[in-house]
């Protein structure tokens, strides 16, 4: 089955590649599952480890030459390769530890094609580097269209905090402004930033350093903006210059409300 991609294009293997870490996710939940320590509170699970191999398994399979970065097992590969992948197996462990269905499975081209499965829903969110589709089984491709119409801004409030004081994304939900407007949810996954290219979400708020080529956010920004959502960093700036988190909103209105309410806090 992993051979029958080599003649894939990169949306496909990395289709594949979510796909096969989305049934490594699913297939152990529930397992009791020891936790591998990695510092700072964070933690790896077994299915994380797994998950990981499978993709990897497809993407060494459908792209030999390509170099891998993973959550898990770091950079691998040729060191000068000039396509690399950006694999996250689990986004959401925590989540997934405790019972919690709502993680998910990055995989991504740098600058290129990529995936998001809901290993749960079933669903496949994808972008060949231009638009972007969901896939269900069963089902034809779907354009996404990002929608602000939920009025449901998802924030990411889990540590390091590097921009605080001056940003906090708690104080963003407490100004009356915010509450006037939109109503906020903490999925505590990446999966939220497919969501909002899907109109599931309004839009999507998280502190950081540069997260352009982050394992954790690299798929979801891809195809958040080849769906049209507009994608910055929590100044306004274009992501991979400011180096300050991400913002991604469904639309240029949504995105001004959010980004005049955060400077009027510092």
């Amino acid at each position: 089955m992993i051979n029958s991609y080599a003649g894939s294009d990169d949306a496909e293997v990395a289709i594949a590649g979510a796909r096969a870490g989305a049934h490594v996710v699913r297939t152990m939940y529930g397992q009791q599952l020891n936790r591998i320590d990695k510092g700072a509170g964070d933690f790896a699970t077994a299915a994380d480890v797994e998950a990981e191999k499978a993709i990897l398994g497809i993407i060494r399979a459908a792209r030999p030459d390509d170099a891998v970065l993973g959550e898990e097992g770091g950079q691998q590969g040729a060191t000068g390769a000039v396509r690399q992948w950006l694999v996250d197996p689990l986004c959401g462990t925590l989540n997934y530890a405790v019972g919690n269905m709502l993680v998910a499975v990055n995989v991504a081209l740098r600058d290129g094609a990529a995936a998001v499965a809901d290993p749960f829903s079933g669903e496949v969110f994808f972008t060949d580097g231009e638009s972007a589709w969901v896939r269900q089984d069963g089902a034809h491709d779907a354009l996404l269209a990002p929608s602000s119409g939920t009025r449901l801004v998802d924030a990411n409030l889990d540590p390091p905090f590097p921009n605080a004081p001056g940003f906090r994304a708690a104080d963003l939900l407490a100004q009356p402004e915010f509450v006037e407007r939109f109503r906020p949810r903490v999925v505590s996954t990446t999966l939220a930033l497919a969501w909002v290219a899907a109109g599931k979400r309004a839009a999507y708020v998280t502190d950081g350093g540069d997260l352009s080529r982050s394992v954790h956010f690299a798929a979801g920004i891809a195809v958040c903006r080849a769906a049209g959502c507009v994608v910055t960093g929590i100044d306004g700036d274009p992501i991979g210059e400011s180096g300050r988190g991400l913002v991604v909103a469904a639309d240029n209105d949504t995105h001004r409300l959010l980004m005049s309410m955060m400077r009027s806090r510092r």
